[in-house]
């Protein structure tokens, strides 16, 4: 007689899960249990938006699914939020829900809810394992469904009665899943696309978190060497190839964009990160080639529909790199590459203007460039040491144009969906993935990283809680907490009001103020002491000084830090993003 949740436990550890992440209640705890015994790590979380954000980024970084279990109901609900999350990232996500016991079905059971219809739009696989003997097939089906094509999410729905029961039902070892399948592109389009990339006036390549993703950093990195070709990387394709190469022209991204007249476009899809492809942010003569894992993405909005190719983006650019040979781009002389240094240089020295603003409270260049620098100078950049999480709108916008990355998967955001709560998840994830032992052949493990995460003070207070979290599996997590005591931007008067609060006595006293603004958080709220509570390390820090040493103490510590770092709080910041243009397109007036 084999116990459900242990026929569960044996599916994932054949597969080589090595960590699964969750909230444990009934009936999903027996799962945890027997997977802890069978040598599987448990990673429990306080909410389980939390646990599904952990196991999407940790799939990303490892290559191989992340687990995460929930309960039925209100579980799933929580958990659901992590599921669209990892279907607009194209990262692989298996989630294990319980559910009511299916002779109580149609009875108001327990937490009782049809998940499969609910999830099934979302998810790349939904399924519900009928029977006890169809448990481990199944699990492996949405194993290998959330890893092959373009990764996604899938879920598996298991009754309660399947888990706590016990069957008399034969052992089932299953095989690993190391390997994807993956396809190269025809000659003749290699061809193609090489022409188009020589007669280029402005060529361009444009590096996405799927090239990260693919592990594809050694061709791309021979591509761009041999070539000289400009490129830019998304947020999280920093790394792939250093952000030190002289070719990366980030700094006049726009610029780029504008003027390119041929663009490779490697693992990125052309939605709003990158402006669809289209005007006015591109050049409508532009031919933008996508390189993609998925048919569905070719020739969407900007793309090119005969050039762009199907396949694994290594082994593509691996052919590209073949066909070019030794031809290199001579356009150094080009109006082109004459605008962009232009744009580079201009760009640059107004980063590097804001960042020597000196003045308290600290603008976010200041403090950012601060602990960039102190960091640098207690690691080996060289090495990719450190693990960078970042999300919030400020945060996070200006963060990533002022960290540096020469690794590839060393920085997490928001991503696709643009979610926050995910800074402490993520930051779980991470430290999962690099610092415990990984599946043989696994791409996550490299040697211990220390994480990072650049926390907005609206965006920390999704997933606070789980810093608890860290301090409990003993994670030495250091987390900088932004605060501008707003989402986006704080309010003038709201120093004034919130001192006039604090004088506020218990017996019954009322504060004149003149209200609050949509935009306002309590106001420098100590968020550094969530990690004394949980037996970490909270630091306040409101000048540059303060801020280095507390940036040296978090690096050093081995418990997890909260660094509350008070800023401007930017009253005055017009809430608009420039690369994000949500006004609806103007229309000709007909006369």
């Amino acid at each position: 007689m084999v116990y459900g949740a242990r026929l569960i436990a044996q599916a994932l550890l054949d597969l080589e899960v090595k960590v699964i992440f969750g909230l444990p209640g009934l009936p999903v705890i027996d799962i945890a249990q027997e997977a802890m015994n069978l040598g599987i790590r448990f990673i429990s979380f306080r909410n389980e938006q939390a646990a599904a954000y952990a196991a999407t980024a940790y799939g990303y970084l490892t290559g191989n699914p992340g687990v995460c279990i929930c309960v039925g109901g209100p579980g799933v609900f929580h958990v659901m939020a992590g599921i669209p999350h990892a279907a607009a990232n194209s990262w692989p996500l298996l989630v294990l829900g319980g559910s009511s016991e299916t002779h109580n079905a149609n009875k108001g059971a327990f937490q009782e809810m049809d998940a499969v219809s609910l999830l099934s739009p979302h998810a790349k696989l939904v399924v519900r394992p009928p029977f006890p003997e169809m448990i481990p097939n199944f699990i492996k089906d949405a194993y290998r469904t959330a890893m092959f094509g373009r990764p996604g999410p899938t879920f598996v729905d298991l009754p309660a009665n399947l888990i706590l029961g016990h069957f008399d039902v034969e052992r089932q070892k299953l095989s690993p899943l190391r390997e994807v399948p993956k396809s190269v592109a025809p000659d003749n389009k290699i061809r193609d696309v090489v022409q188009a990339i020589q007669t280029a006036k402005a060529p361009l390549v444009v590096i996405g978190k799927g090239a990260a993703y693919a592990r594809a950093e050694q061709q791309i990195r021979a591509l761009i060497d041999r070539t000289g070709l400009p490129f830019v990387p998304s947020p999280m394709a920093k790394g792939v190839v250093p952000d030190s190469s002289i070719n990366n022209i980030s700094a006049a991204r726009s610029t780029a964009l504008k003027e390119a007249d041929v663009v490779l476009v490697l693992g990125a899809k052309l939605n709003w990160v990158l402006s669809f492809g289209l005007p006015p942010k591109w050049s409508p003569a532009a031919k933008i080639i996508q390189v993609d894992i998925s048919a569905d993405e070719i020739g969407k909005n900007g793309g090119h529909p005969s050039l762009s190719l199907v396949g694994d983006v290594a082994l593509i650019v691996e052919q590209l790199v073949s066909k070019l040979g030794d031809w290199r781009w001579q356009g150094q002389s080009s109006a082109f590459h004459r605008t962009l240094q232009a744009a580079k240089r201009k760009n640059e020295e107004k980063a590097a203007k804001k960042a020597a603003v000196d003045k308290v409270p600290m603008t976010y260049e200041k403090v950012f460039d601060i602990i960039k620098n102190t960091l640098n100078s207690l690691s080996v950049p060289e090495d990719g040491d450190i693990v960078y999480v970042s999300e919030g709108a400020n945060a996070m916008d200006i963060s990533r144009s002022i960290f540096t990355m020469e690794h590839p998967r060393t920085r997490l955001d928001a991503g696709t969906y643009a979610t926050m709560g995910v800074g402490p998840a993520y930051a779980i994830a991470a430290y999962a993935a690099y610092n415990f032992p990984q599946p043989e052949g696994s791409a996550g493990s490299s040697g211990r990283k220390k994480i990072v995460a650049i926390e907005g003070d609206s965006a920390f207070g999704f997933s606070a809680m789980e810093v608890e979290t860290m301090a409990r599996y003993q994670m030495d997590v250091l987390i900088f907490v932004i605060n501008n005591s707003g989402l986006y931007r704080g309010d003038a008067e709201q120093a004034d009001e919130w001192q006039e609060r604090r004088k506020v006595t218990v017996d019954g006293g009322t504060a004149k103020g003149t209200g609050l603004s949509a935009t306002s958080l309590g106001y420098e709220t100590d968020y550094h002491k969530i990690a004394e509570m949980a037996g970490g390390i909270g630091l306040l820090v409101r000048t540059p000084s303060e801020l280095k040493e507390a940036t040296e103490k978090g690096y050093r510590a081995r418990v997890p830090v909260v660094v509350n770092v008070i800023v401007d709080q930017q009253a005055d910041l017009v809430m608009d993003f420039s690369w994000l243009d949500m006004a609806p397109p103007k229309r000709e007036q007909k006369l």
